[in-house]
């Protein structure tokens, strides 16, 4: 069985698109837990733009199930991270200037700081650490070369393919990817543009993965429906 994740940095962008104190991603947070997500992602942005800080150390007090905190690996981000110990810290590239993560984590180019920053959160007692990387045996190979027992497909290629066989091409290359990473011995998490209509295709497809990240389609749903019956679809298409 597939476990749900659900990403609530879209609530702190409407939040802060008006410098309120609504709509809460905290509050949200506790509604999808109770919809039937296992747990919770948010990333912590250098710039602040969705989740504050607040938000990080209400999540880590209020988050019944798994905790994903995702980062890049600037220092002051990293030091929070540390400080919350989350059950799961997944590495991310980030640049200001883009709207959302735009591909995945060049290892090798970052090696120096993964070798860094991947002790330092073990040592936290962070349990699972994470690279979010494409579905390319070097980056795979890099990735677990650095010590992290876990990686984070990056699957928007697959969903923003625009034909049939676009999309079962991408969806090979990512079977092909979490195969590599089985093989390294690392755990297989996958995210990034999945949605309740390409969701069926990338389970039948890609083995070994144990869980998913979904944040826009879920919440874009919430938005018309409410975000319990968001949540609840999202599950039953994830766990079916």
């Amino acid at each position: 069985m597939i476990n749900l994740l659900i990403n609530v940095d879209h609530v702190g962008t409407l939040r802060n698109a008006r410098q309120e104190t609504f709509p809460d991603p905290v509050h949200a947070a506790a509604l999808c837990e109770q919809a039937g997500a296992d747990g919770i992602v948010f990333h912590l942005r250098e710039d602040r733009r969705h989740i504050t800080e607040r938000d990080v150390h209400l999540f880590a007090e209020t988050v019944q199930g798994k905790l994903d905190f995702e980062l890049s690996t600037d220092p002051d981000v990293v030091d929070i991270c540390c400080d919350v110990g989350p059950d799961l810290a997944t590495l991310v590239p980030e640049r200001r200037e883009e709207v959302t993560t735009e591909g995945g984590l060049d290892v090798e180019a970052n090696r120096d700081r993964l070798d860094t920053v991947i002790p330092r959160l073990y040592d936290a007692g962070v349990e699972q650490v994470s690279l979010f990387v494409d579905p390319v045996p070097e980056q795979i190979h890099a990735a677990a070369a650095t010590g992290a027992n876990t990686i984070e497909l990056h699957t928007g290629d697959y969903a923003n393919a625009t034909t049939e066989a676009e999309c079962h091409r991408e969806a090979e290359r990512l079977a092909d990817g979490a195969e590599a990473a089985h093989s390294a011995g690392l755990r297989v998490h996958a995210g990034h543009g999945l949605d309740y209509n390409n969701f069926a295709l990338f389970r039948n497809t890609v083995p070994h993965v144990a869980e998913v990240s979904i944040g826009f389609a879920v919440m874009a749903r919430a938005i018309l429906s409410g975000l319990d019956t968001a949540v609840r679809d999202m599950a039953g298409v994830v766990k079916h």
